[in-house]
């Protein structure tokens, strides 16, 4: 996306208000700050705010804007920082660097067991990924995982004149919450792993892509003849319990 600022408060001011298992004295970590537009929102509601920015120029500013700001600010990248060294327990808000978007949503995959909530914007595109279902050509290993750990909604949807410059693409805002039960019975490890190399032909049979982690008389099984994109996280989780033991 490039740098692409929101200029609109008032829609700064409502994702702000999308938050709705945080609570005042949780810790909640900014992502790309840009102007500032979310964090005036985000300063004095949230104490223990930290705010993660990269761009040193962007800081600057920002410590113009904002008085006291220097101690919430981490200074690097956040595919690079460990939030667990900060906090045990957080919640995640940011207008979201596109051209990171996937890695960051693994990223938060990952911090799933410290996870209060994600909120955050992206290209419409990928919210439409993440949401797909089954037999969807947008459906792929993001929609199953993210759909396996969290409980996903569409907050609102942007236009490019919601922004500055206004880019070519749509945007939108989701809310993760992480689910409580309900999830892959399966190890995590193994359950992203057999996922993931499901997924690397997407258009050929599960017998093709797992053929290297089943022996040939279990692939014979007529299950096999399905591709992964006709399944949902359920249907992988019950694959992974009863072939692979």
């Amino acid at each position: 996306m490039g740098q692409h600022f929101l200029i609109n408060p008032e829609i700064a001011r409502h994702i702000v208000d999308s938050l709705k298992q945080t609570k005042v004295n949780d810790f909640i970590f900014e992502i790309g700050p840009g102007s500032g537009i979310m964090t005036q929102f985000l300063i004095d509601k949230y104490p223990l705010l930290k705010i993660v920015e990269l761009d040193r120029e962007a800081i600057e500013l920002l410590k113009e804007k904002f008085i006291n700001i220097d101690n919430k600010i981490i200074c690097g990248d956040i595919l690079k920082i460990n939030l667990i060294n900060y906090a045990n327990k957080f919640t995640i808000i940011g207008n979201m660097p596109y051209n990171i978007s996937g890695p960051l949503l693994f990223n938060a995959l990952d911090y799933r067991n410290h996870l209060i909530e994600w909120v955050g914007m992206l290209q419409l595109e990928v919210v439409q990924r993440i949401l797909s279902n089954p037999s969807n050509k947008t459906y792929g290993k993001l929609s199953v995982l993210l759909q396996a750990y969290f409980d996903i909604e569409q907050i609102m949807r942007l236009s490019p004149a919601s922004f500055y410059p206004p880019p070519k693409v749509s945007s939108a805002v989701i809310r993760m919450i992480p689910k409580k039960d309900k999830i892959p019975r399966t190890n995590f490890e193994n359950f992203v792993k057999i996922v993931k190399l499901s997924f690397t032909h997407r258009r050929k049979t599960l017998r093709n892509n797992l053929k290297g982690l089943l022996d040939y008389n279990t692939l014979r099984d007529g299950f096999f003849n399905k591709r992964s994109e006709e399944l949902s996280w359920q249907d992988f989780d019950e694959m992974i319990q009863k072939y692979f033991k």
